[in-house]
């Protein structure tokens, strides 16, 4: 039975079931469903929010489903990932990092995972919107109240230190996080405005990054090092110069006198 609005959740997959839950699911089910079909490979990796099929729009064929605190295809801690290095083309982490202790080794995990060029894609909550201010002034930490919303540039940092290059982001889910289906569908113009005057508010984030990998530099042969060698020629002076001239005059007419003394 899904949970209302009034039942507490325990997980942040059981927040999911619930009014404000769907809304977030829903909102970022389109994302990855616009982005998934574009990236190609073998293999495709979740870790975390089994609940959600974010990857029912991927090409992949081989997809896989990983949790640590939840009902996964297979268990496993995201900062110990039991797969050889270079192993995926694409991991998909929707808030993973806001619901583990050591998140800058899950960002380390997955790095070692992915094949070079391979891509990272994650979602995570915005400390500065309405759903960060509902987490600051709430006595609630169980569901998706319970991670520790990580700031976007602090992410940014951690993923360009790591080796990543950042492609793509995106910031949504403007309405209030409220916990019935009414009240979301009443204030939906919050999500409208916000969308246009505040787009930095959004609360919840979305990023694609690339491994890199460093390219290979082609070496160019250093002419500098392969001169041709220059002869060094000594000009003769001036008292060289009338001396050769003067010895060449002699020789020719010794020879000169020679002949006419034999004809």
């Amino acid at each position: 039975m899904e949970p209302s609005g009034d039942v507490t959740p325990a997980t942040f997959d059981d927040w999911l079931l619930t009014p404000c839950g769907r809304y977030v699911a829903e909102r970022e089910q389109a994302i990855f469903d616009r982005v998934l079909p574009d990236l190609f490979g073998y293999y495709a990796l979740q870790i975390g929010a089994a609940s959600m099929p974010l990857l029912r729009g991927s090409r992949i064929g081989n997809r896989w489903c990983m949790g640590w605190n939840t009902v996964a295809e297979f268990l496993a801690e995201p900062d110990q990932l039991p797969f050889q290095e270079n192993q995926f083309d694409v991991i998909v982490m929707p808030h993973t990092l806001e619901f583990h202790a050591l998140p800058h080794e899950v960002l380390r995990e997955a790095y070692r995972a992915l094949r070079p060029e391979g891509r990272l894609l994650l979602t995570g909550f915005n400390p500065f919107s309405l759903y960060g201010v509902k987490r600051f002034l709430g006595r609630d930490r169980s569901g998706a109240w319970g991670g520790d919303f990580i700031a976007l540039s602090r992410v940014k940092d951690w993923l360009t230190l790591l080796g990543f290059d950042l492609i793509e982001g995106q910031l949504d889910c403007f309405n209030v996080p409220a916990a019935s289906e009414r009240t979301l569908s009443r204030m939906e113009w919050v999500a409208k405005a916000g969308d246009q005057w505040w787009p930095f508010a959004g609360g919840v984030y979305y990023l694609q990054a690339a491994k890199r990998v460093a390219g290979v530099r082609l070496l160019k042969p250093e002419w500098t090092r392969h001169k041709r060698r220059r002869v060094a020629v000594t000009a003769p002076s001036r008292e060289g110069l009338s001396s050769a001239v003067s010895q060449s005059h002699l020789e020719k007419t010794h020879h000169t006198v020679a002949d006419v003394r034999h004809d």
